[in-house]
């Protein structure tokens, strides 16, 4: 049967991640990097498309399970009629090659184990060729090397293109896997310790929570989303991908899976203010500065998203051999998305500089003249229609969003100018570019009929990116036009309580079939909103449900079913993340952004 999205747990080394099961499988796996190909697909497709096993022989799920301490070091507790086993599972921040670590340790009795190995590179494709050496396995095909061994050494052996183990622990005893990822053409990297490892790995899980200067009620939740945020980050650049994973739906049986291993602009923000606010402002610089060298070039090839290290093209692919989460086909890799056009992420940029001045991170000199060139582009092309934050692959419209967002760039501009008279540039023409934008979105945008501003130029959608009007500061939360768009949206697009992007019949807007989840982040915003006009008991009571439908190990999907009390979407999701954050920093009185 097909696992629950909910049901994985996340392990990473910061450069990559991996999906663990609550049956002890590991599911997904890309190496060496998140955009790499699969080399465990079996969460797309099934075990014979990769996995790695290891729990009690026979067992189906775990007792039970959890991250030790503020850490991404999990823990998984099998209590079984002989007696009781954990096993530890992470992956150690890495100098070079990529390992991921599996510790079985005996609590109570003796306990059979088992350990079913299927590698699978290229999402699931290549059966690769097994040998011993130097006592230990190693799997090759193609441009991919995994090594494996334990310590101790236990009976491994062939079957069925699987490397198998059997092993006993009993209490007190610890048999360790280790499995280490390399370039077939390059020598075996160093061995690992693996309990040194761990110990390493709690250390420096322990000296980075301790860090966050947050303090209030939501701890917990927002250390684990902090965490989790870090955990998607690709340290040697400083970008986040939205997510670990491609391709997990948004509604089961589906077509609207997409890709979310890249780094979009539109997350720097809201990215960007949570760091900040929480106190990592070294994460928030790195990400400021992949954000420069990613963006640099003409203005005009500014793309809504990127790679981890700042590629460019990240062409969409289809793979028909997997069969799809819960057969939703189909399989993409890449996302087309990039090649849109959309008016947005030129406000999300220089709101994201914007934050990072006021915050204190120091300028690069040529951030400043990159700025200017963005503001000459937009300058000439902001009353476009284009593709909009949701990134529609229906016609292009004027989306209220992105015509604010593009207000966002010019206000941004102003305010740089009037703290800074030094730098070069005309607050009067930037001014003048502020104020055209508002008139034109305050007329063309509202609905004077239904008090709302409506999802684009003289339609009657309701759109949930609405609600960041008096986030990003284009008109304050008591204007009357603010609150009626706010219980509009929550009037129009809730569902069970929780917020939809858009009207549900959604096809006409984003030119695609069947229907979606409510969107997490969605719904906080409207916590938030509800917060900024005054309804703080509401806007609590909304964040509480939505910290509520975290998994047992504190993770959050794109989106909510609450038909099905499902999360759909790829797993975990940043931008629910970030909202989490968020909104529970703005509870306690923090502002995060404009």
């Amino acid at each position: 049967m097909t696992r629950r999205i909910d049901d994985y747990a996340l392990i990473g080394d910061l450069q990559t991640a991996a999906l663990v099961g609550r049956d002890g499988s590991v599911d997904w796996l890309c190496l060496p990097r998140f955009d790499s190909a699969a080399c465990f697909a079996a969460l797309l497709g099934d075990e014979d498309n990769g996995h790695w096993r290891i729990a009690p022989k026979g067992a189906t799920g775990c007792s039970s399970r959890r991250y030790a301490e503020d850490s991404l070091v999990l823990e998984t507790f099998w209590e079984t009629r002989t007696g009781t086993v954990k096993v530890t599972d992470f992956m150690p921040q890495r100098d070079r090659a990529p390992d991921v670590v599996r510790i079985v340790e005996g609590v109570s009795g003796r306990v059979e184990m088992s350990s079913v190995l299927r590698l699978r590179f290229d999402y699931g494709s290549i059966v690769p060729w097994v040998r011993r050496s130097e006592g230990h396995r190693v799997a090759v095909a193609g441009p991919d090397a995994v090594w494996l061994r334990s310590e101790p050494p236990v009976k491994t052996w062939g079957q069925q293109f699987a490397t198998c183990s059997a092993f006993t622990v009993a209490a007190g005893e610890r048999v360790a896997f280790v499995l280490t990822w390399h370039p077939s053409h390059e020598r075996r990297p160093a061995l690992v310790d693996p309990f040194e490892a761990l110990e390493q790995s709690l250390a420096d899980w322990r000296e980075w929570t301790a860090r966050c200067a947050y303090r209030g009620p939501y701890r917990s939740a927002v250390i684990r989303s902090l965490i989790t945020l870090k955990a998607l980050t690709y340290a040697p650049t400083g970008g986040i991908v939205a997510a670990p994973t491609t391709s997990l739906p948004e509604e089961i049986g589906g077509v609207r899976n997409w890709d979310y291993r890249a780094c979009w602009l539109r997350d720097s923000s809201l990215t960007l203010g949570a760091l900040l606010a929480a106190g990592y402002a070294d994460e928030a610089a790195a990400w400021r500065d992949w954000l420069l060298r990613s963006v640099a070039g003409d203005p005009a090839d500014l793309q809504i998203m990127y790679g981890p290290a700042g590629e460019r093209r990240l062409p969409e692919t289809a793979l028909p051999w997997l069969r799809g989460y819960a057969d939703s086909r189909p399989v993409r890799t890449g996302n087309a998305a990039v090649e849109q056009f959309q008016l947005d992420v030129y406000g999300e940029v220089m709101d994201t500089l914007h934050l990072a001045s006021q915050a204190g991170i120091p300028a690069e000199r040529h951030a400043w003249n990159l700025q200017l060139s963005l503001l000459g582009f937009l300058e000439s092309h902001w009353r476009e229609p284009d593709e909009g934050l949701w990134e529609v692959r229906g016609p292009r419209r004027h989306f209220t969003h992105s015509k604010v967002m593009a207000w966002v760039a010019a206000d941004r501009a102003v305010r740089a100018l009037e703290a800074d008279p030094s730098l070069p540039g005309e607050p009067g023409r930037w001014r003048a570019l502020r104020d055209e934008i508002h008139a034109e979105v305050c007329a063309r945008a509202y609905d004077p009929g239904r008090n709302t501003f409506t999802q684009s130029y003289g339609s009657r959608e309701l759109d949930a990116a609405t609600l960041l009007i008096p986030r990003v500061g284009f008109l304050p939360p008591d204007d009357p036009r603010v609150v009626g768009t706010v219980d509009a949206v929550r009037d129009g697009l809730t569902h069970r309580g929780f917020v939809r992007r858009y009207t549900p019949d959604s096809g006409a807007v984003d030119g695609l079939p069947g229907r979606e989840g409510t969107f997490l982040v969605c719904s906080f915003w409207l916590a938030d909103a509800l917060r900024m006009t005054g309804r703080a008991d509401e806007a609590r009571a909304l964040f509480e449900r939505l910290v509520g439908l975290t998994n047992d190990v504190g993770l959050l999907a794109e989106e909510y079913d609450p038909a099905t009390g499902r999360q759909l979407g790829n797993f975990p999701q940043a931008f629910s993340h970030i909202g989490l954050v968020g909104t529970a920093l703005a509870l306690g009185g923090e502002e995060t952004a404009g």
